[in-house]
């Protein structure tokens, strides 16, 4: 019988990581010199997540779906995906802002050959005073105009910018140029992919190699869309003790569960796995068979689609991501 996952961290050191990862969420990630992400679930090539606990301990993600197919992951979610795990969950802490950047679609990730595209999107679980980030363009921008604006590293004067504060939720299709700002600790829930295009990176130069890092400026003109939206910031009314859609998209759903009392959850209408994360506080996931699975703030479990029924018992109060594939 399955039961809710949880898999070893894989941790990343990054140009602008910081402490957080430590500091605020207790995961120690030396002998790192600082921690920009922590990779909870994923299944991207060279960064496959080992199951931490349970028989089934030892076990890769990408063993798990090729043995257990669409008992673990769905049944739909397998005839689309195949043994690919569709879903990457992060933790990012930005101690500087991170670069400007775009993702492909899959249409474009697919034509050059760099897998899928990547659609994602942030809930921000703590936030330095005055920290910003930036998604999409604060006007309605030609490719020319972007052009111009790279070549004259004017860039930052087209970007829109917002403030960030702890349960904001922002998602970003893939052709969104974004960056996250300096300041900002978030978990981020995308596509399988690590394709990314870096526009710019603030004149940075690497420790290790004393060079800039590579820019990808021709391959992001295609990837842009260049609309401007009146909206960037996903409006959602925050609610006790109840489940909040905040993001409905093609590629995955996800639900804002804020509660100070036990809930039981029923999935049998959910033809996929599901993935908890504990962004506040800390609970316990309770399953038929006797399985007790505690998380805390920075922890994420896997509920294969095989179980139905979890009990969700918070230590007073909590706040987690629900996430699945539609």
């Amino acid at each position: 019988m399955l039961y809710p996952l949880t898999f070893e961290t894989i941790f990343k050191d990054k140009i602008w990581g910081g402490q957080k990862i430590n500091t605020i969420l207790g995961k120690d990630f030396s002998p790192l010199p600082n921690c920009g992400e922590t990779w909870e679930v994923s299944d991207v090539e060279g960064n496959v997540s080992i199951v931490k606990e349970g028989v089934l301990q030892g076990k890769s993600l990408r063993e798990l779906v090729e043995q257990y197919k669409g008992e673990l992951v769905g049944k739909h979610v397998y005839d689309t995906y195949g043994n690919r795990f569709p879903l990457l969950i992060k933790f990012i802490d930005a101690n500087d802002d991170l670069s400007i950047q775009v993702h492909p679609d899959d249409e474009l990730a697919a034509r050059r050959k760099s897998g899928f595209g990547k659609t994602e999107m942030w809930y921000i679980m703590q936030a330095d005073e005055g920290a910003k980030l930036n998604s999409g363009f604060n006007r309605e921008v030609t490719k020319d105009e972007y052009v111009k604006a790279v070549a004259d590293n004017t860039i930052q004067n087209i970007l829109n910018i917002e403030p960030a504060k702890p349960g904001d939720v922002f998602f970003l299709p893939a052709g969104r140029v974004h960056y996250i700002g300096k300041g900002l600790l978030l978990a981020e829930i995308q596509q399988t992919s690590d394709t990314t295009y870096r526009i710019y990176d603030f004149d940075r130069v690497d420790a290790t190699t004393g060079q800039k890092r590579e820019l990808h400026t021709e391959l992001a003109v295609d990837a842009i869309d260049y609309h401007h939206y009146d909206h960037y910031k996903t409006q959602y009314e925050k609610k006790l003790n109840e489940s909040v859609n905040t993001v409905a998209s093609d590629y995955f759903v996800t639900n804002v569960l804020n509660f100070d009392e036990e809930v039981e959850h029923d999935y049998t209408h959910i033809d996929s796995f599901v993935v908890l994360i504990c962004v506040d506080g800390s609970l316990t996931i309770e399953t038929k068979g006797g399985y007790s699975t505690p998380l805390k703030m920075g922890q994420c479990a896997l509920i294969p689609a095989s179980v139905d029924i979890v009990t969700l018992v918070p230590d007073g109060s909590m706040t987690v991501l629900e996430t699945y594939v539609p």
